[in-house]
Parts: structure tokens; C-alpha cells; sequence
């Protein structure tokens, strides 16, 4: 076994508390790497962990441990001995026996994560547990309880919508806290049978379920009822699962007004999310160890830190300042029309775009507009023609390598062919192909598959039209590629929901943009064309519907992952006339429209 083998390989041994019990403690990798202790939660032993720490021992000194009464390590006698202020000092007793000399990066899940606020946390004019001996906490699914207790006073008097969802997640705890019946159900098997077969996890221990209820009798009656504002000037990362049943997101980040040094990443995954991506879990943990050691912070944590700090601001309140603050999209056709807006829009909401468009002049143009207003940084261009795979390709990579993996893709670019099939030719057909469907495709195979790898989830929007569920014998090439966009995107939505990336298709109506100014008229020659040009374009003008409203309306598409979003009023009623009477659709399709 080579040297590094043997560094890397599981050690096990105890440790003694201060009351006197044995804790089983494992670790993994070199001991001279940033030590990493990992603390786990009910009803879980250290072996939650196991995947995440495999993976973050190649670099890192990582360590779990069995807390009191669960796994290998002994029971309390009584009750009290799973008070918070106890299992705080647990932590404390396992960071300074296998890190003496060094400040630890804490990772904490579920109950692990609430014991682990207590100990790093402090009533005013106290110190914490942890005292000097924390370089970063990263938490999930897990908030401290002064906080939770304070957040619910504080929302409840202002809006009981976010304190009823999280009562609705939480009735467990009450259930919990009943004498004999909870023991009754574990023991005979239900309880573990329920949450192996809900959760898709491993079917619980008996006996670390059976003792864990000492965690929710003792503590929640005692912290909930005399909450203090508990604070922390240690660097926290919270991972907030977005499908989590038990803790909701504006719970995970009650701490806002408590941390001020804070991250924030919400992730696609449910409350077993340590078990099952621990790949995502692991490289969230290794990017704030290594910004913390001195390096420059990734990205995707750079968003987290800008996500967080909106927060802090708004004291915990979730909004739109930390669903786009520090965000990053890619947006095409981006030098004129909807696409400038979109990206003035995403900018205006603290993200930063990259202005992507066949017109290097189109695209310098919005980046200017964006600086103008925000100063320089929000913007970069970059030059592209969707049509050619390489070129979306390349823009890919490089804007994961330069800028990180998007939030936001918004697929736009698009030209128009109006005509009669008969009229349309084939180069016109190629032409519209390639840009408007084939560009579309580049953008959500090459995007899609980084947002997918990336773990942390996004949205991709697709521009397609009202066209593509409005058939008209005026624009049989035109509608033919919006159609299809509108398909791919609901197709691509069903095979990306699993990584958490939502697909929209955004279908304006008769919008007053560049494109009406560039169509393609098809069997015309350059007067006719000139002239239906004018014309089209004076027709939209007279409609008044402005890109940027469009772009409004993109934003809460995504906000409410919204499958298909229809924009003008004539969207709107097409798509419920194309449901419920396609025969009056398939009649007003005769009427030419180009003449």
C-alpha cells in the first residue's frame, strides 16, 4: 500500500467527553490537509457522510463521529445528557483531539447542523464553544433553534404564508414530543419503514432513532420558548435543499441577520441531499476551504457570498435581491430587442450577463448600456453565431473557465421568414433552421449539459413564440422552428428536472423589436420587400408592446419556473384558443397575413 494509501485510509478510535462518554470518531486523509469535521444528524450515525468524505479526503483531513447515544458511540444515562450545551461541547472535544493546533471547517447536516449553530454561536457577552477553533461551518438542512424561533415571531406578525409552510413541514416535531407512541412506532418498524421508503435512504437504526427523541423533548421547549439572538462571526456556508420535506429554504437561512460573513447556495435535492449528490455537497465544502486557506474564491461561491449578503441586508427575508444578486446568465441576440432587455433587466436585478450576439457592434452596445447604468463588470460580450455548434461550443467553455457556470441561459437569438411554403426556398429554410431550432439546440446541449454537471441547478429559457401554437399560412417556416423550440423545451424540461434545471419556453405575441425591420419576405423582390418590411415594422410600433416588458415578464417566468410563458395578451388567448377550440385556430390560420 503506497504512502498515500495509508493517509488516505479510515482510522477509527475514541475520544472521552466531558461527562465522561465514549465517542467513535473515523477519519479519513492526510492529517497535515485542512481538517474537515463533519457532524450528523437524526436519525443518521457518521456513515451518512461516508460518500462525501471519500471524496473530499483526497485533499482534505476529513472527520466524522458517531454523536452521544447514536451509532458506536455510548448513551446518556438521563434526558439531560442530549442538551445542546452538551453536544456542543462533544464538538469542541472532538476538533481539539484530532486538530490540536489548527482551527477546523465544520460541516454540519440536519441535527448536526443545529447542535453545531449552538457552538458556534454566542449570547451576547459570552463566548462560544468553539471559540478560536473554527475557520468555516458549512450547514444544511439543519438552522439553530434561537433563530428559528426568532424568525418565526418576527415573519408572523408580517406574513404567516412562509411560518404556515414551515409548521406544515414540521408537524413531526410535535409528534415527536408525545410520550411512548413515537417509541412504540419505531420499534416496530413503521416509522423506519416510512422514511426508508419516502426518502429512498437505508432504513434507520432503532436504536439511534429511539434516542434521538431526547434531541427534539429536551431542546425545542427550551430554545424556542427563550430564544436569544445567538451570533457568529465565523465564515458560514449554508446549503439549502429547494426540495427539502422538512426544513423550507427561509427556514435554512433564518441565520441571515445573525452571520454576517455569509454564502448562500440553494440546491436541487431533498433533505437526504449528503446521501445522495455528495459530489455537489463535497465541491461546495472544497470551494470554501480553499477561500478560506487563502485562494480566490470559485464563482459559483462568489454568487453564494453576493446571494448571502443580499440577505443579510433584508435581515432573512428572501426576495428577488437574493435569488438573482451576484447571479450570472448567458443571453443570445442579446445586441438588440428582447435580448438587450433581458440582459439590462437581469443586470438591473444585481446579476451579471454575457451579452452574446452575431453583431460584435449589437453586442458592445448593450454591454455599454449596462455599464453606463452599473459600472463596469456586469457585462462582457462575446461574439457567437448560433447556427455554427463549435462556435456555441466554445463560448461554453469559455465562459465556464472566465465567469463559472450561468444561473440563467436564455436562448433568443432568432430571425424571421414570412411567405408561403410554396414561396419559402429552400435556402430560406435552411437559413431559418439552422438559427432559429438548430441554434436553440447548440445552446441547451452544450449549457444544459454544464448547468446539469454543475449540480446547483439554473434555468434555461428558450424563446419561442405565440407562432408556435398559432398556425398561419403566412409564416409556415417561421412557425414550423417555433414549434419546435416549443416542444424541445418541454421535452428537455421533463429529462432535466432530476438535476433541477428548469426549462422554460417563452412565446411573445407581436412585440415592436428589431426583427419585423429584418424579416424575410420570401418569392419578393427588393422593392415589395421594402415595403412589407415598413409596413410590419409600423403595424408592431402601432401595438406598443416593448421589449422590455417581455424581459419583465421572462424574469417571472423564472422566478416561478413557469414551463411555457406566454407574454402579450394575444399570447395568452392563442394558447387558450389553440387548447380549447384548434378548429378556430386551424380557420384563422387561412387568413394571409403578409398582405
Amino acid at each position: 500500500m503506497s504512502h498515500n494509501e495509508v493517509e488516505s485510509a479510515s482510522r477509527t478510535r475514541t475520544v472521552t467527553t466531558q461527562d465522561g462518554l465514549e465517542l467513535v470518531v473515523e477519519e479519513r486523509g492526510d492529517p497535515s490537509h485542512p481538517t474537515v469535521v463533519a457532524v450528523h444528524g437524526y436519525p443518521d450515525d457518521r456513515h451518512v457522510w461516508d460518500r462525501v468524505a471519500a471524496d473530499l479526503a483526497a485533499d482534505h483531513h476529513v472527520v466524522t463521529y458517531d454523536v452521544r447515544g447514536h451509532g458506536g458511540s455510548a448513551a446518556p444515562g438521563a434526558p439531560a445528557g442530549y442538551d445542546l450545551e452538551l453536544l456542543a461541547a462533544d464538538l469542541r472535544t472532538v476538533t481539539d483531539a484530532v486538530s490540536p493546533d489548527a482551527p477546523v471547517h465544520l460541516l454540519a447536516h440536519d441535527w448536526g447542523s443545529i447542535q453545531t449553530w449552538h457552538a458556534v454561536t454566542r449570547e451576547d457577552g459570552t463566548p462560544s464553544a468553539m471559540d478560536g477553533r473554527v475557520a468555516s461551518f458549512t450547514s444544511i438542512s439543519g438552522p439553530c433553534l434561537d433563530h428559528v424561533a426568532l424568525f418565526l415571531r418576527r415573519r408572523g406578525l408580517r406574513d404567516l404564508r412562509p411560518v404556515l409552510t414551515q409548521a406544515l413541514h414540521s408537524w413531526y416535531t410535535l409528534a415527536f414530543r408525545v410520550p411512548v407512541l413515537p417509541e412504540l412506532m419505531i420499534r416496530s418498524g413503521l416509522l423506519g419503514a416510512l422514511v426508508a421508503r419516502t426518502e429512498r435512504i437505508p432504513r434507520p437504526s432503532v436504536r439511534d432513532a429511539v434516542n434521538g427523541l431526547e434531541l427534539y423533548r429536551r431542546n425545542l421547549p427550551r430554545r424556542l420558548g427563550r430564544p436569544q439572538p445567538r451570533r457568529t462571526d465565523v465564515p458560514v456556508q449554508i446549503l439549502a435543499p429547494l426540495g427539502d420535506a422538512y426544513v423550507t429554504p427561509a427556514m435554512a437561512t433564518s441565520a441571515a441577520g445573525y452571520a454576517p460573513d455569509l454564502r448562500v447556495r440553494y440546491l436541487p435535492g431533498g433533505h437526504w441531499i449528503v446521501r445522495k449528490r455528495a459530489g455537489v455537497i463535497a465541491r461546495c465544502v472544497r470551494e470554501l476551504v480553499a477561500e478560506r486557506s487563502g485562494g480566490t474564491a470559485a464563482p459559483a461561491l462568489a454568487r453564494a457570498g453576493a446571494r448571502g449578503a443580499a440577505l443579510v441586508r433584508t435581515g432573512g427575508r428572501p426576495g428577488r435581491a437574493s435569488r438573482w444578486e451576484g447571479g450570472l446568465a448567458v443571453v443570445t441576440g442579446a445586441g438588440s430587442g428582447i435580448g438587450r432587455e433581458i440582459a439590462r433587466q437581469v443586470a438591473d436585478l444585481g446579476g451579471r450577463v454575457v451579452v452574446a450576439d452575431v453583431s460584435e457592434a449589437g453586442a458592445a452596445e448593450t454591454v455599454d448600456l449596462v455599464t453606463r447604468r452599473h459600472g463596469p463588470g456586469r457585462a462582457v460580450a462575446a461574439v457567437v453565431d448560433v447556427a455554427d455548434e463549435a462556435a456555441v461550443a466554445a463560448l461554453a467553455e469559455r465562459v465556464a473557465a472566465e465567469h463559472g457556470v450561468p444561473d440563467l441561459v436564455v436562448n433568443n437569438a432568432g430571425i424571421a421568414v414570412a411567405g408561403s411554403f410554396a414561396d419559402t426556398t429552400a435556402q430560406e429554410w435552411q437559413r431559418i433552421v439552422d438559427v432559429n431550432l438548430w441554434g436553440v439546440v447548440h445552446g441547451c446541449r452544450h449549457f444544459g449539459a454544464l448547468l446539469a454537471a454543475h449540480g446547483e441547478g439554473g434555468t434555461i429559457v428558450n424563446t419561442a413564440s405565440a407562432a408556435a401554437y398559432l398556425p398561419s399560412r403566412s409564416l409556415p417556416a417561421y412557425a414550423t422552428t417555433k414549434a419546435a423550440v416549443l416542444m424541445l423545451s418541454q421535452c428537455l424540461r421533463a429529462e432535466l428536472a432530476g438535476a433541477g434545471v428548469g426549462v422554460t419556453a417563452l412565446c411573445p405575441g407581436f412585440v415592436d423589436t428589431p426583427i419585423t425591420g429584418a424579416t424575410r419576405f420570401a418569392g419578393t423582390d427588393d422593392a415589395t420587400q421594402a415595403v412589407r418590411r415598413r409596413d410590419a415594422a409600423a403595424a408592431y410600433t402601432r401595438r406598443g408592446y416593448t421589449p422590455q416588458r417581455v424581459a419583465a415578464r421572462l424574469v417571472r417566468a423564472v422566478e416561478r419556473d413557469l414551463p411555457i410563458a406566454p407574454v402579450t395578451a394575444e399570447a395568452h388567448v392563442g394558447l387558450l384558443a389553440s387548447r380549447l377550440s384548434p378548429g378556430l385556430v386551424r380557420a384563422l390560420a387561412r387568413v394571409d397575413g403578409t398582405r
